[in-house]
């Protein structure tokens, strides 16, 4: 150990005792939750998943890091609140991850170092990245027990600043910033993530999006050929080649849509705006809403489609929001309130993506690398919900953010102590949540084979 970190340093004195202090203590983590990261990641297979899609040119016969342990190891430091490789050269000797990738606390090599995580972040080809992406949206199939009847997902893309001029960083002037705009699939039913895709910092076309739906698609008809698929997004994606697509592949849509002078001259919305703003001066009230719908074809589609209003008169004047849709049934209120306000959980979701667990840290110089972080990212992200999905429902953590899970249950202190025959892990005996995690890691034990 470093003399300058082991050297003793001092406490205000207690009760006229004198309080010294050193990080001495031997063999102890500060990160014992990651045992519950193990499990989960046992449970999932996620990184023997990740690392069949990548060839590994190492002569087996050397490798002292095996490619799935080298993933598990970056990808639980994550989890854990250190979205830096660099950090990897301290935490490969702490007994927790130790533990958690099945190696002996005491004996042995250290996990892999910052080096080796650089090399692998970097060597997956771009075939390779889609083999990836491709895996992790098998895992989010295979993270329900059967095919469900019907899923909506929510499509959006989020700023992500660059570190310099990096490979797709695009000057956006909407955001003012020199960034990606990476593409979040979720659903968000049930925060389960998707897809994540880099790409370069400006609004996607329509035949680029629908390019990345038709894929994401086709991926799912191949796990789910009889699930009734929605894909719910903001004006980006309200284009007609993703409504075209989206129609010849049976899937219903609802996407916002950017208002227009035909739009607002429409006879059956201007009937029930001057209404509402009747109605609104007479009661005196500040704020009246109401919702009327048209069928309305741009020039550039080929039929006219279902456009419903959202239309809200106030002191202020009149505010009008509109909805394209391939629904039938539902009336113009259920359809803007109840669908399609929903999609805001999903900028909750990709704010947990990137400010809980850092995804936005895409500060490698080529653009892969940076496709694979958003990966590890995501993996991170199922390992946390996983946690969340076994925590019993009656307990308020069951419903909180990955932030607090972190703090709560993986950076708990623990004592590991190995003897000829066992090892023994020792929490905190005041821990708050010691009930919660021993019922985690019951329901995450594998079954006795």
């Amino acid at each position: 150990m470093n003399n300058d970190i082991a050297s003793a340093f001092g406490f205000p004195a207690v009760g006229r005792k004198k309080v010294t202090a050193a990080f001495d203590g031997g063999r102890l983590t500060s990160d014992g939750g990651v045992l519950l990261l193990a499990q989960a990641e046992r449970a999932m297979g996620i990184c023997q998943q990740l690392a069949a899609c990548i060839s590994d040119p190492r002569d087996p016969g050397r490798v002292v890091h095996h490619l799935d342990d080298i993933l598990r190891a970056r990808i639980f430091a994550i989890s854990c609140g250190y979205e830096d490789a660099d950090d990897l050269d301290v935490l490969r000797d702490d007994p927790g991850f130790r533990l958690a990738l099945g190696k002996l606390p005491g004996s042995g090599v250290g996990l892999a170092s910052q080096p080796t995580m650089s090399r692998w972040e970097n060597a997956p080809t771009t075939r390779e990245l889609a083999r990836m992406m491709a895996a992790m949206i098998d895992i989010y199939c295979a993270s329900y027990p059967a095919a469900p009847a019907a899923v909506t997902l929510d499509i959006d893309d989020t700023c992500d600043v660059v570190h310099g001029y990096q490979q797709l960083s695009f000057w956006n002037g909407h955001h003012g910033e020199r960034c990606f705009l990476p593409i979040h699939v979720y659903d968000t039913a049930t925060g389960r993530p998707v897809a994540m895709l880099l790409r370069a910092g400006k609004t996607p076309s329509g035949a680029e999006a629908a390019g990345h739906i038709r894929r994401l698609v086709r991926h799912l008809r191949r796990h789910w050929p009889d699930t009734h698929i929605t894909i719910r997004g903001d004006g980006h994606y309200g284009r007609p080649e993703v409504m075209t697509l989206c129609e010849a592949t049976g899937v219903d849509y609802v996407f916002g849509l950017p208002t227009n002078a035909v739009l607002r001259a429409d006879p059956e919305i201007v009937t029930v705006a001057d209404a509402c703003a009747v109605r609104r001066a007479q009661r005196q009230c500040p704020v009246l809403r109401n919702y009327a719908e048209t069928r309305y074809g741009a020039k550039s589609w080929k039929c006219q489609r279902r456009v419903v209003a959202r239309i809200e008169a106030s002191t202020l004047g009149m505010d009008i929001r509109y909805v394209v849709t391939s629904l039938t049934e539902g009336s113009a209120e259920h359809i803007y309130d109840t669908l399609y306000c929903a999609r805001g959980q999903a900028e909750n979701l990709i704010k947990r993506h990137k400010s809980q667990l850092a995804s936005d840290r895409t500060s490698c110089r080529s653009a892969g690398a940076n496709q694979m972080r958003l990966i590890l990212h995501t993996a991170a992200y199922w390992l946390l919900w996983r946690i969340q999905q076994e925590i019993p429902r009656a307990t308020a953590l069951a419903t909180a953010e990955f932030a607090t899970l972190r703090l709560r249950l993986l950076k708990v202190a623990a004592r590991v102590i190995e003897t000829a025959t066992r090892i023994r892990v020792a929490f905190a005996s005041a821990c708050p949540d010691a009930g919660v995690f021993k019922a985690i890691t019951t329901s995450l034990r594998p079954a006795p084979t």
